[in-house]
C-alpha cells in the first residue's frame, strides 16, 4: 500500500520530486568561507607574525637550554618542522579560498559596475539624441528676433504703400480740383464772350 502511494506520488507532475538523501557530509559554504577569510586575514597580519616568531624563538630556546629530560623537541627540531609544515598546509588552502571568494565578489562588482556604466551610456546617448532633436526643432522654429525683423519689414512696406496711396489720392484730388477750377473759369468766360458779341457796336 505504501509503495503504491509513493509510486503514484512520484508519477504526479503537479508536485515536486523529493530529493534523494546524500550520505556525504554537508556544510554551509558561506559560513565556512567567512571563517576562512577571517583566518586568512589573521595569518596575513603583523600580529600573527609576532606571535609566530615568539613561539618559534621560545620553542628553540627551550629545547636548546632546558634540561635533557624536559626537552620536547631536541635539535634538529623535527617536531617544530612538522608543526610548521602542518600550519602551512592548512594556511595555503584557506588563503586560496579567501582569494577565490574575493575574486567572486570582484567579478560581481565588476558586472554591476558594467551594468551601471551601460545604463549611464544609454542615458547619455538618449539625452544627446533629445538635445539634437531639440536643436533641430529650435532651428526650424521662428525666433523672436527673426519675427520682430520680419514684422518691421512688413510694417515699413505697409507704411510705404499707404504713403504712396495717400500721395496718389492727393495728386488725384489736386488734378480734379484743377479741372473743376478750369471748368468754372471756362463757364465764366463763355457768358462774357456772349455779351460782347451781342452789343451793337461790335
Amino acid at each position: 500500500m505504501a509503495s503504491s502511494t509513493t509510486k503514484n506520488r512520484s508519477r504526479r507532475l503537479d508536485q515536486p520530486r523529493e530529493g534523494r538523501r546524500s550520505m556525504r557530509p554537508s556544510y554551509d559554504s558561506e559560513t565556512f568561507g567567512a571563517l576562512s577569510e577571517r583566518i586568512a586575514r589573521y595569518i596575513g597580519s603583523w600580529r600573527f607574525i609576532a606571535w609566530m616568531t615568539g613561539f618559534i624563538v621560545c620553542w628553540v630556546l627551550w629545547n636548546v637550554f632546558a634540561p635533557d629530560d624536559l626537552k620536547v623537541d631536541p635539535y634538529p627540531f623535527i617536531f617544530l618542522t612538522l608543526l610548521l609544515s602542518l600550519q602551512a598546509s592548512y594556511a595555503a588552502p584557506l588563503i586560496l579560498l579567501a582569494q577565490n571568494r574575493q575574486a567572486d565578489r570582484d567579478r560581481v562588482q565588476y558586472q554591476e559596475d558594467r551594468g551601471s556604466t551601460d545604463l549611464l551610456i544609454a542615458d547619455t546617448e538618449y539625452v544627446s539624441r533629445e538635445l539634437a532633436s531639440l536643436r533641430t526643432s529650435l532651428g526650424d522654429m521662428v525666433t523672436r528676433d527673426y519675427l520682430r525683423t520680419e514684422l518691421r519689414a512688413e510694417l515699413r512696406l505697409l507704411l510705404a504703400q499707404i504713403e504712396d496711396r495717400d500721395a496718389a489720392a492727393e495728386a488725384e484730388a489736386a488734378r480734379r480740383a484743377k479741372a473743376e477750377r478750369k471748368k468754372r473759369e471756362r463757364k465764366k468766360r463763355e457768358p462774357a464772350a456772349a455779351t460782347e458779341v451781342g452789343k451793337p457796336g461790335a
